[in-house]
């Protein structure tokens, strides 16, 4: 079942826990790619100085001010995408970082297992599954291209890992905030 906006339009935090668990579609060149969210971080409006936001409206920034529901796709490092899904309400920037999801391959034959294949790191997620800036501002609620679909069962709260986000040595006070989701694949 294709996650539709209201679930992105509630608080940020709680968006990123409940995506945990839920499968990232991605529609490339005749084939559907199926990863399971197994990390997520949080970056919650102008007051978060981790947020892209916290310098206020840009243009790069503008799509975290617009639609919960629609992914934020930027470059770090000039070379790696990073896939942000936008939440909250319009004009209010808020923004749920996809940092690693599990992919599980089809055997190859019958013989063979099936291996999972783990995208750990927002680039790394980003690179295999053909995710760039053209999908910038996409409507991940349409269910076309790239989507999330709710994962059966649903997260238990005592499965989730909470700890501080990555990166964001720069961000005085708000490195500290333990705003980055985790389960075990």
């Amino acid at each position: 079942m294709i996650i539709n906006r209201k679930f992105y339009r509630r608080n940020t935090l709680k968006v990123a826990r409940d995506l945990l668990g839920c499968f990232l579609m991605r529609e490339y060149r005749g084939k559907i790619w199926r990863a399971m969210t197994i990390e997520t971080e949080a970056y919650h409006g102008e007051d978060d100085l981790a947020c892209h936001a916290s310098r206020g409206r840009t243009p790069r920034t503008e799509v975290m001010y617009g639609e919960p529901g629609c992914a934020y796709v930027y470059m770090i490092y000039g070379m790696y995408h990073c896939l942000n899904i936008v939440t909250e309400k319009k004009d209010f920037p808020a923004a749920v970082l996809i940092r690693g999801a599990k992919l599980c391959r089809r055997p190859t034959s019958t013989k063979s297992k099936t291996s999972d294949v783990y995208l750990d790191g927002p680039g790394k997620l980003c690179k295999f599954l053909h995710i760039d800036r053209k999908l910038n501002k996409w409507d991940i609620t349409k269910g076309e291209k790239l989507w999330l679909e709710k994962g059966i069962p649903k997260v238990r709260p005592s499965e989730i890992k909470k700890s501080q986000r990555i990166g964001i040595d720069y961000a005085q006070y708000c490195r500290e905030y333990l705003w980055r989701f985790s389960i075990k694949p």
